[in-house]
């Protein structure tokens, strides 16, 4: 099954909340923790990619970055 972005952060909002109730065993409770921190590295990794493509994008002809934000409106 292939990992996404919106499919790790979903799982890991939900990891989240459970251990949130502070229910649960402890072995459990690891277990989560585990996965939970393995899906942050994942989402951190695709959002660094993104942010790199981003500035490939928008990078000029003599290299230098053009920096826009991103909630500019268009003219």
């Amino acid at each position: 099954m292939t990992q996404t972005f919106e499919g790790s952060l979903a799982e890991l909002e939900k990891i989240v909340t459970e251990m949130e109730t502070g229910d649960l065993p402890l072995q459990h409770a690891l277990e989560l923790f585990e996965r939970g921190i393995h899906l942050s590295r994942y989402c951190q990794q695709q959002l660094n990619d993104a942010e790199r493509k981003v500035e490939l994008l928008v990078k000029g002809q003599d290299g230098t970055i053009l920096t826009t934000s991103f909630d500019k409106e268009n003219d």
